[in-house]
C-alpha cells in the first residue's frame, strides 16, 4: 500500500542497517573521531614543547637567508684560516661544543646546521653529500665568511668534506677527518651488518613520522640536555636524518670519485680499537672493526702530508669523548695551512 508521497513503506530488515552494523559504524567513527583528537593532541603538544625548548635555550650565532630559506651558522674567535666544522649523520652544530670554543682562541671557527637539521630550514634539493656541500659553500658565501677554510668533518661528515675540497679546491688550505666515514665502508663491513642497518633504517623511519605528534619525546627519547633538545628534538630534523640515511650510498659513490687531496695538510683521528660501538654484538664487532681500521688507514694517505691518530678511550664520537685530540690536532693543520699561505707566491 502506497506511503505519503507516494513512498511505499518498507520491512525494517530492508529499509535500514541491521542493529549489529549501525553499532559497528558507530564504533568506527567514534575510534576514528578519536585518533583524530588523539593525533592533534600529539601534533599541539610537539609544537609547544619545541617553541618551549627554544624559547628557554638561546639559539647562539646567526640565520643566513639563502634563495629563500634560512641556514643556521655560528662563527667565533678571529683568524685565518676559518676553521669549518661538519657533524656526522643528523648531528647538529652542537656536536663539536667541546672543541669550538678552544679552536676560537686560535682562530675564526663556525659550526653550523645542515638544511633541514637544527634550526635550519629544510631544503627540497637531494640529500647527498655533493648538495649539502655546495649548499655549505653558498651558506659561507652569503655569510661573508671568505677563504681560505680547514674543513673538519666527522663520520659523514667527512664526506662532504672532501667533496667540497674536490669542488672549491683552491678555496680549502687544510683537512680534518674524525672518525670519517670511508666510501667503500658498504661493501668492506661483513655483509650481516646489512640487516643492521635496515633495522636502522626502520628506527628512523619511525622517528620521522612519529616526530610531528610528539610520539618519542612522550617516550623519552629525546634528550635530557635543554640545548640539545631544543636544536635537534623536533620533526624536521627527523625527516632529515632519514634523507641522509638513505642518501649515504650515493654520497659514498660521490666521495670515491674525487681522488686525491695531493699535498694538503690532512689530519686524520680514529676511534679506539678496543672501543667498538656498542650497538654491534660481539661476533660482528670484531671484524667490523678491523676493515675500520684499515679504512682509516686508507684515508691518511689521501694525502701525501696525511697523518693518522688513533684516540684511545675514545669511540666515534672523539670530539665529545676526546675532545682534547680534535683540538690538537686542529691546530696543528691550522698552523701548517698558515706556513703555506706564507710561504706561497704572491699572486700577480
Amino acid at each position: 500500500m502506497p506511503g505519503p508521497r507516494g513512498l511505499r513503506f518498507m520491512p525494517d530488515s530492508i529499509s535500514s542497517p541491521s542493529a549489529p552494523r549501525l553499532w559497528l559504524r558507530r564504533v568506527l567513527v567514534i575510534l576514528l573521531l578519536t585518533a583524530l583528537l588523539v593525533l592533534l593532541g600529539g601534533f599541539l603538544y610537539e609544537n609547544i614543547s619545541e617553541a618551549r625548548d627554544r624559547r628557554f635555550n638561546a639559539m647562539p650565532g646567526r640565520l643566513v637567508n639563502l634563495d629563500g630559506r634560512k641556514m643556521h651558522i655560528d662563527c667565533t674567535g678571529q683568524g685565518t684560516p676559518t676553521v669549518i666544522l661538519d657533524s656526522g649523520l643528523g648531528d647538529t652544530y652542537i656536536s663539536w661544543r667541546k672543541v669550538q670554543p678552544e679552536i676560537a682562541k686560535l682562530t675564526r671557527v663556525c659550526s653550523y646546521d645542515r638544511a633541514g637539521l637544527g634550526y635550519s630550514d629544510p631544503s627540497s634539493a637531494p640529500r647527498t653529500g655533493k648538495v649539502i656541500a655546495e649548499q655549505l659553500h653558498a651558506l659561507l658565501q652569503a655569510a661573508g665568511i671568505a677563504p681560505p677554510y680547514v674543513l673538519v668533518g666527522h663520520s659523514m661528515g667527512g664526506y662532504d668534506v672532501r667533496l667540497f675540497a674536490s669542488l672549491y679546491r683552491d678555496e680549502v688550505s687544510g683537512m680534518v677527518l674524525v672518525d670519517a666515514s670511508h666510501p667503500e665502508q658498504e661493501s668492506r663491513f661483513p655483509r650481516e651488518l646489512k640487516d643492521m642497518e635496515g633495522s636502522w633504517q626502520r628506527e628512523a623511519l619511525f622517528l620521522a613520522y612519529s616526530a610531528p605528534f610528539g610520539i618519542p619525546r612522550l617516550l623519552g627519547l629525546c634528550e635530557d640536555d635543554p640545548v640539545l633538545r631544543a636544536a635537534e628534538c623536533n620533526f624536521h630534523s627527523a625527516h632529515e636524518g632519514l634523507a641522509e640515511m638513505r642518501a649515504f650510498p650515493e654520497s659514498a659513490a660521490q666521495t670515491e670519485a674525487t681522488g686525491s687531496l695531493g699535498d694538503m695538510p690532512l689530519a686524520v683521528l680514529s676511534h679506539d680499537p678496543d672501543k667498538p660501538s656498542s650497538e654491534l654484538p660481539a661476533d660482528l664487532a670484531k671484524p667490523t672493526n678491523e676493515a675500520w681500521e684499515k679504512m682509516q688507514e686508507e684515508l691518511a694517505h689521501l694525502s701525501t702530508r696525511g697523518t693518522q691518530t688513533i684516540a684511545k678511550a675514545s669511540g666515534h664520537y672523539i670530539q665529545i669523548d676526546r675532545p682534547d685530540l680534535v683540538i690538537e690536532a686542529i691546530d696543528k693543520v691550522v698552523e701548517l695551512a698558515r706556513a703555506g699561505q706564507s710561504a706561497a707566491p704572491a699572486k700577480p
